[in-house]
């Protein structure tokens, strides 16, 4: 299936500007699933998986974090729940009636689960893709660090994605684009100033965690992670062949996770 580029929006939340990218039927029409990026990236990550996805009926939206590409809004002093309310301005203006789907890649995962925390209302149902466990090792924060700077070798930078976000047989290069360091540093900054207990129990809708088999951020120790924090409220589902990239490795086999789970709700 090849990707159709989506339409872009913008709108005022307080004082940011976010803007977004939105694909699929009309919101009169279809339920609305907001897609999170993972940390300092931004929309372009899901496009492949967002036309299966609107292939399948689903409008899809995905916020470009404040910061990028003409979403613009304090980084300073902001933690998870500004980062939520930006994600959920756009639902808000994007949904039709009745809940929608709230959807989180990597560290996109726990800004998706602090919009199902502080706007319950809104969500039927909360998807996390290539959650990382409660800790992994530091050297995969610094192939993050490695892989998003421009200035450092090519080699290396490619390294890093290999190790850190991508299984062997699928082509990193793509990545070395997309980055933001200075979003990559406050939404760090964010995470250290969230009160843990103020997102952790993610609202009440039902939870979906679809994990790669190869993910280094979710090791086979911790591949009930959530399971064990969540008990029958979440669905864990395992994909072979994708690594910390998996929405972008596995776009067709993810989707189609996702909307089966998204149909039996």
């Amino acid at each position: 299936m090849s990707c159709t580029a989506p339409e872009m929006r913008s709108l005022r939340n307080g004082a940011t500007t976010v803007t977004y990218a939105v694909t699929g039927p009309t919101h009169s029409q279809a339920r609305t699933i907001c897609l999170i990026a993972s940390t300092g990236r931004g929309p372009e990550d899901f496009f492949h998986l967002a036309t299966h996805l609107a292939a399948g009926g689903l409008r899809v939206v995905m916020p470009r974090p404040r910061g990028m590409g003409g979403s613009e809004g304090p980084l300073d002093s902001i933690d998870f729940h500004d980062l939520a309310g930006d994600a959920a301005a756009v639902l808000r203006a994007e949904m039709g009636p009745g809940g929608a789907i709230v959807t989180g890649h990597a560290y996109g995962c726990w800004i998706a689960r602090t919009v199902a925390q502080d706007f319950p209302e809104m969500i039927d149902g909360l998807i996390l893709l290539a959650a990382g466990a409660g800790k992994w090792p530091e050297e995969l924060s610094q192939a993050i660090n490695t892989a998003m700077t421009p200035d450092a070798p090519e080699a290396e930078r490619l390294a890093a994605l290999k190790m850190a976000f991508f299984t062997e047989d699928h082509d990193p290069r793509p990545w070395l684009q997309g980055w933001s360091g200075d979003v990559v540093r406050a939404q760090r900054a964010a995470r250290g100033r969230t009160d843990r207990d103020s997102w952790w129990p993610s609202g009440t809708a039902p939870m979906l965690d679809i994990v790669g088999l190869q993910d280094p951020f979710r090791s086979e120790a911790d591949r009930d992670f959530y399971l064990r924090e969540f008990g029958p409220r979440l669905t864990l589902k395992l994909v072979n062949g994708a690594s910390h990239a998996l929405p972008d490795e596995k776009p067709a086999e993810v989707a189609t996770l996702m909307l089966d789970w998204i149909g039996a709700l």
